[in-house]
This record gives C-alpha cells, sequence and structure tokens, in this order.
C-alpha cells in the first residue's frame, strides 16, 4: 500500500502546474554567495522558520524542505572523507569527534541570518564532494547565550536515565567564544527482555530459554571553541573531552531441554580527546587559502566473559589510537563561470591494540592478538568548478591517494597503496523547480584498524581473527538525481545509483578454524529511493508536513565458501519511513511521529551460520509546548509500538558449505516503550 501511495503522489506531484514567475516561500532573496548566483542556490531567511519558532540552527536546518542533515562519519581516517553537509559561515567545523548535529544545537535560532541551501555548488563554497550544501550564515552583531537542559528518559521497570546539557557563547562578527558541558547516565536498547529457542536438523525443539539484558553507562564530555581574525583571516580553534564507561550482561535461563544456565557479562570504557585548528583568509578578491591542523588520541579497554555450569571464557582488550591530520587548500575564482580549487592533505594514524581470550582459564593464542598499525597518507587534490550559464553546472575533480600501512607485533607487514579517485558531477536546472544532478565516481573505502586485531563475541562464542592482508574497497558509482519541488515547501527526489565492486570486504576463514574481516572479490549494487516532503496546507492542515521514504537495494557478490551469487552482508533489499508534523500558533505547540516501516530482514554471512536479523517497524510520538520563547518542554514517546528484535542463527558443525546444520537458533528481544522529558531554558 505504501508503494502504491508513492507512485500515485508521484505522478501527482509530476502533475502539478507551477505559474510563471511563482517562487518557493523562503528563497525570496537573491543569493549573495557570488556575484551572479546560480539557479542552485536557495535562501531560507528567518521569516521562513518563525511558524515553527526553531530554539537552535539544528531546529532550522531539520525545517528545511528536501534536505536531510548527514552528520559525515566521523570513523573516517583524514578530514575530507568525514565531512558532513553542513557549513558555518561557509566553513566546515575543525573537529571530527563532535558530531555536526551538536554544533549546530549550540547555535541558537537567533543567531542565524539565513541558510543557503547550495545543490550543485556555488563560487567561493566548498562542495566537500556533495551534490547538495547547507551553508548557515551568522548575524554579525553581538549575540549572547546561555543554554541550560534538564533532561531524562523514563522506562516501564521505574528506571530514570538523566542528561544535562549546559552551553555558553558569545558571537560578534568573527569574534566568538563557545563552551559546553554533558553528562548523562542511562541504559540503551539492549536492556531488554527476550527468549531463545534453539532446534536441531530436523526442526525439534532441543532447548527453550529466557533472556534477560542489562546495561548502563555514563558519559561526560566538555567542548571549548575560540575564533578571532589573525593575520588578515579568520582563525578557529577548538578541544574536546569525552569519558565513556559501559557495563552489561546477559542472563540466559534454561526453561527446558539441554544446556545449562549462561551468564555473558562486559565493561567497557573509553577516553578521548581533540584538538582543531582552521584558519582561513583571502588572497585579493577572487582567491583564498584555508589551513586545518588536527589531533586526536584514545584509550579503550574492554573485558568480556561467559560462565556456564561447565566452565567459561574470557577476552580482554586494551588499545590506544591516534591521528594526526594536516591539510592545505587554495581557492581561486577568476570569473563567476569558472572556480578552481587544489591542495593537499597529510596524516598519520595509529592503533596499538592487545588482545587476550582464555578458555576455562587456559590461554588460547589468537592470530594477530597483539599488533601495531600505523598508516602514513597523503592525498593531492584538484577540482574544477564550470558554469557555462546559470542553469548548468559541471564540476571535474580528482583526487589521488598513497598510503603505507605499516603493522608490527604477531605479524609484520608493509604495504603501499595508491589510488586515484576522479570525480565528474553535472547539475542541470532547465526550468524553475526542477534540477537533475548525475555524477559518476570511483570511491575508495577505508581500512578498519580494528580489523587488523583480534577480536571476540563471547555471547556467541566465536572469535575472530585479525587480517593483515586486507585490502580497502573499491567502486565505480554511477547516480542520478531528479529534484522538483512544488507548493512552497513540497519536494519529490528520485535517486538512482549503479556501482561496480572490487575487493569487497566480507568475513573469510583463516588457518586454524578462526575466521576473519577479509576481502571476498568483486560485486554489483544498485539503489532506487523516492521521497516525499509534502506540505499539508492545501488539505486544511496549516503549517503540517507528510514526509515520506521508500528505497530499493539490489547487490550481488559470489560468497567465498559456496561460489553462488548472493546479496550483501547486512543490506536491507527495502527501506522505508514516514513521518508527520505540525505547528500550532507561530510554534507554541509542535506535535508529530514517525513510523520506520522497513519491510524486510537482513542477512550477516559467517563461516559456520548465516545469521537472518529483522527488526519490527518503529513507532514514535511527540509534543512540544513553548510557555514562554526562552523555555521548550518536550515530550517524546519512544518505541511506542514494543518492537520487536529477532535474530536466526543457521549453525553448521563447520564449514557452513560442507557440514550439515547443527541447530537453529532463534532469538527475540522487545525493549519496551519509553519516554523523554525535556526541559530547555536560555538566559
Amino acid at each position: 500500500m505504501l508503494i502504491r501511495a508513492l507512485l500515485l503522489a508521484t505522478t501527482a506531484v509530476l502533475a502539478v502546474p507551477i505559474p510563471a514567475g511563482a517562487q518557493t516561500p523562503g528563497p525570496a532573496e537573491p543569493a549573495t554567495v557570488g556575484d551572479t548566483p546560480p539557479q542552485g542556490v536557495l535562501i531560507f531567511t528567518p521569516d521562513f522558520f518563525a511558524s515553527s519558532g526553531p530554539n537552535t540552527a539544528l531546529d532550522m536546518i531539520g525545517r528545511l524542505p528536501g534536505f536531510g542533515l548527514d552528520s559525515g562519519d566521523n570513523d573516517t581516517r583524514g578530514f575530507a572523507g568525514a565531512a558532513g553537509n553542513v557549513l558555518i559561515d561557509g566553513d566546515r567545523p575543525a573537529t571530527k569527534s563532535e558530531d555536526l548535529d551538536a554544533i549546530l544545537r549550540r547555535i541558537s535560532a537567533d543567531s542565524v541570518e539565513r541558510i543557503e541551501l547550495i545543490r550543485g555548488g556555488a563560487p567561493g563554497i566548498d562542495m566537500q564532494g556533495r551534490a547538495v550544501i547547507a551553508n548557515v550564515v551568522l548575524k554579525r552583531t553581538v549575540q549572547i547565550e546561555r543554554v541550560i537542559e534538564v533532561n531524562s528518559y523514563l522506562y516501564p521497570d521505574g528506571y530514570l536515565g538523566p542528561l544535562l546539557k549546559g552551553s555558553w557563547s558569545r558571537r560578534e562578527g568573527d569574534d566568538q567564544l563557545e563552551a559546553s558541558f554533558s553528562a548523562s547516565a542511562d541504559r540503551t536498547g539492549q536492556t531488554a527482555t527476550g527468549y531463545r529457542r534453539r532446534f536441531d536438523a530436523a526442526g525439534t525443539l532441543t532447548q527453550d530459554a529466557d533472556l534477560d539484558l542489562w546495561d548502563r553507562y555514563r558519559s561526560l564530555e566538555g567542548t571549548v571553541a575560540w575564533q578571532v581574525r589573525v593575520g588578515g583571516g579568520k582563525l578557529r580553534i577548538n578541544a574536546l573531552g569525552n569519558w565513556f564507561d559501559m557495563a552489561s550482561s546477559i542472563d540466559t535461563h534454561i526453561l527446558s531441554g539441554i544446556g545449562s544456565d549462561e551468564l555473558n557479562t562486559g565493561d567497557y570504557s573509553s577516553a578521548n580527546g581533540e584538538v582543531g585548528a582552521n584558519w582561513s583568509r583571502p588572497l585579493g578578491e577572487r582567491a583564498e587559502i584555508e589551513l586545518i591542523g588536527l589531533q586526536t588520541y584514545e584509550t579503550e579497554d574492554s573485558l568480556s566473559g561467559s560462565r556456564t555450569a561447565s566452565g567459561g571464557t574470557d577476552f580482554g582488550s586494551d588499545s590506544t589510537s591516534g591521528e594526526s591530520i594536516a591539510r592545505a587548500v587554495l581557492r581561486f575564482r577568476p570569473n563567476d563561470r569558472w572556480a578552481w580549487e587544489g591542495g593537499g592533505e597529510a596524516a598519520y594514524n595509529f592503533l596499538d591494540s592487545t588482545t587476550t581470550y582464555a578458555e576455562n582459564g587456559v590461554p588460547v593464542p589468537l592470530p594477530s592478538a597483539s599488533v601495531r598499525v600505523e598508516e602514513l597518507r597523503g592525498e593531492a587534490f584538484g577540482q574544477a568548478t564550470w558554469r557555462p550559464r546559470a542553469s548548468l553546472t559541471v564540476e571535474a575533480a580528482l583526487r589521488v591517494e598513497v598510503s603505507e600501512i605499516r603493522q608490527s607485533g604477531d605479524s609484520d607487514r608493509s604495504r603501499t597503496f595508491v589510488y586515484p579517485k576522479p570525480r565528474v558531477q553535472l547539475t542541470w536546472t532547465p526550468i524553475p523547480d526542477h534540477q537533475v544532478r548525475l555524477r559518476l565516481e570511483r570511491e575508495v573505502g577505508q581500512l578498519d584498524f580494528e580489523d587488523f586485531v583480534a577480536s571476540a563475541d563471547v555471547d556467541l562464542n566465536q572469535v575472530e581473527g585479525g587480517n593483515p592482508e586486507l585490502e580497502p574497497e573499491k567502486s565505480w558509482v554511477v547516480e542520478g538525481v531528479y529534484e522538483r519541488r512544488f507548493w512552497g515547501e513540497g519536494v519529490l527526489t528520485l535517486t538512482a545509483s549503479h556501482r561496480e565492486w572490487e575487493d569487497i570486504v566480507d568475513v573469510i576463514p583463516l588457518v586454524g578454524g578462526f575466521e576473519a574481516v577479509g576481502n571476498v572479490g568483486t560485486g554489483t549494487s544498485d539503489f532506487q529511493q523516492v521521497q516525499l516532503a509534502l506540505p499539508l496546507d492545501r488539505f486544511g492542515l496549516a503549517n503540517a508536513r507528510f514526509h515520506a521514504r521508500y528505497s530499493w537495494n539490489q547487490s550481488s557478490v559470489i560468497d567465498p565458501l559456496t561460489g553462488e551469487a548472493r546479496r550483501f552482508s547486512s543490506q536491507l533489499a527495502n527501506g522505508c519511513g514516514v513521518s508527520f508534523d505540525q505547528d500550532l500558533r507561530g510554534g507554541r505547540w509542535s506535535y508529530g511521529g514517525h513510523h520506520g516501516c522497513n519491510l524486510d530482514d537482513s542477512f550477516q554471512y559467517r563461516i559456520r551460520e548465516v545469521r537472518r536479523l529483522e527488526t519490527d517497524p518503529d513507532l514514535t510520538f511527540f509534543v512540544q509546548w513553548k510557555p514562554r520563547p526562552e523555555l521548550t518542554l518536550r515530550f517524546d514517546a519512544g518505541n511506542a509500538s514494543d518492537l520487536e528484535r529477532r535474530r536466526t542463527r543457521f549453525v553448521h558443525t563447520g564449514p557452513r558449505n560442507s557440514s550439515p546444520l547443527a541447530f537453529r537458533e532463534d532469538r527475540g528481544t522487545r525493549q519496551g516503550p519509553f519516554v523523554f522529558l525535556q526541559a530547555r531554558r536560555t538566559f
């Protein structure tokens, strides 16, 4: 029914006539990002957001029609690959440890002069390799703000998970000073109750057990940022410190059948720090230089164990890691038709890890149990943007990455990789409110240093060895996007892409009966998606919006054990979601809900087993009230559908391609509904 509704809506939207000269409400002013603004830049002033009464820049970003926040991938090594899709005053924050949404949450809506939605590029704007970017432009006047948030999660068993946040900021043009802190003590969705049932190869029930899952975590975080004019340019320095601690357990109680009660426990702690700096200055009217430096450091400790009547296993790990980045970019715009950008990035990364494993107190040697991994990486890049006319933008870019990865300890190895990464992107706006974006690019993934080191899932009695032979996966991607804007805030987006993969990363067997993350060869994947943002004013619901998304995934790779084609591990064939929200009385009241209507399950392919993972659709609701402009009260009903997470394991006596089925295990858990309460006060 949802697919049919989306297709009917798509047909109707494509047929909607737009009167000549009609414009989207909000972007009524010309963009100021260039002398001759391209059609792809839309300007949203505070008046556009007035009906929703936003508190922060994050709230405003959430209201941009047809735009979804992407905070980037903070786990990606290097600076460019971890970029999100929001800039602040044309710059990206020089941080990787702090999420973009946290930075935007500290910027009050009163401090925002406008938001530029840039589709396809604009002069002087670093698109971070993306087709669509939002640029938050701040006011130049003095803005001082103090914010306190008192939040809490309330669970059915009466447990309270408090979350306290505070921030202070002062902004006056380019001079800015910010500080924030947060502290929380809560639990995750892994605190749940459930069942576990095992069946033999003939389908006979051999074990029935109850599960009691429990976890708790504590965290502290503090940030500070300072921006000032230095050397004819703008310098921003930021620092962050974070501490996290978590304990968990899974208590399995046998109700009937073979086996004995089992207790699995885990303890994890980490601490990390980061210091970053960004300096940029104009070089005349048409050029700009930007310098970025970043340093991170992190320590992690974990210990997990499993206990039964017949004995137990223990797995421990201790690691330190860090990253040093230096980046320089030079931009030059000779005229409004051409823009050039070039530069380089150098990075040094390391991971020093030691792992231990024991069965019934007897140490068991693991492949790559004690390893130090180091990477020295350099990247040179250049990009040209050409606008032959206002409706057409062509971008051509080339990045060349050279890296050397050295591994020492249980395995001594050094390898050098050289990867060119070209990209061509075309953005065409043939008529107002219609835009087509085409992209051809070679993408290269990054190796996860954790895959070089042994690891374990103690509750599944599985151990993975480290693999020093890993190579990053590569792909050629061709993508097309059609965007249709209508009815002011309405946006229909159709996306289709195809990828040709090399060195796909999955699970492979190792000598000695272990398994590890490794490369399994070539493959293909296809992706299609329909997204609809529909304003409901014409249906009698003022300041109300309906959003819907449906996606299809197809993929094929040759299984390293069976030699047969199958889907990529952990990939959903279909995904969808619908949401509704409405603002009342100028944003004094707001309410809405979200339904995650995923219709499919995913599979994970191991050496001795196949896992099928399935999660029921989730349902959440919220109500927000602002009794005064400076005070916001919010109520969220999370997991209102009391969804169940199911996992089925088909476990073989040996490699699954040549060994019979030993048993099938069905597991289901429910977290239960919960409530989130928030009180936010500005001073």
